[in-house]
């Protein structure tokens, strides 16, 4: 039933000629990719993230990239200044003009601010005939978190992604496609994952009182089904941030 209204409500929202950003954010393994995904497919937008857009300039030697890698290769963050500038330039090409998916950006209130500053300045030059920013923040139980993240296992040959608590191979250890021993990343283990929640509801929550105060968050229970996240989410852009 789920993914049969899932399907109609993506049939009604292919017609709409202008998507406008969709800011999606929640902890690790809230399903965040997974969603962006479908949204992608569903409207032909781009999934934008900041790693993305610094890997892309540094890889170029861009000079904005020459200087990021200074500090990428300190192993200190990139200043926000030059992630504006990277930002801006990378939202402001051709695919963004129905819309685009932001994944991980912003991650504080300053982003946030500098971004719906960019969007107000540009909203007539590439966003035509958009909608406003849809905001939606997944929320998953801790516990659902630490069992999804833990239990992730890929792999190193065809990438297939494995949980062995929920989603386990019909062999344990071994990938069902060629046999190739899986692995676990080296952030998804217990301690690691403890550090990075704590540095979600550090830099991160606050966003949620930004985008609440400004009328426009959508908070989504992320522990339901897959195919009802997508429908809330698909939901929430046909309606403006509205169920």
């Amino acid at each position: 039933m789920e993914s049969s209204a899932t399907d109609a409500v993506k049939g009604q929202l292919k017609m709409v000629t202008g998507v406008g950003p969709v800011i999606l954010f929640g902890p690790p393994g809230a399903g965040k990719g997974t969603q962006a995904k479908v949204l992608m497919e569903t409207y032909g937008i781009p999934q934008i993230s900041t790693g993305d857009i610094l890997r892309e300039n540094v890889s170029q030697g861009t000079e904005l990239g020459k200087k990021a890698k200074v500090y990428m290769d300190s192993g200190v963050y990139v200043p926000d200044e030059l992630v504006y500038e990277m930002a801006a330039g990378r939202l402001s090409q051709a695919d963004c003009v129905k819309g685009f998916i932001l994944d991980g950006f912003p991650r504080t209130v300053p982003q946030a601010t500098w971004l719906d500053t960019f969007l107000g300045n540009r909203a007539f030059e590439t966003l035509k005939d958009c909608r406003p920013a849809v905001v939606v923040m997944f929320k998953v139980d801790y516990n659902a978190l630490l069992q999804r993240l833990t239990g992730r296992r890929s792999c190193p040959t065809c990438g297939r992604i494995y949980n062995v608590h929920l989603a386990p191979p019909r062999v344990p250890d071994k990938c069902d496609c060629d046999g190739s021993p899986l692995i676990q990343r080296a952030d998804d283990h217990v301690n690691v994952i403890s550090e990075r929640l704590k540095e979600y509801e550090k830099q991160t929550l606050p966003l949620a009182d930004y985008y609440r105060k400004r009328g426009r968050l959508l908070e989504i229970d992320g522990d339901q089904p897959v195919e009802k996240v997508t429908s809330d989410v698909l939901r929430a852009i046909e309606h403006g941030n509205s169920l």
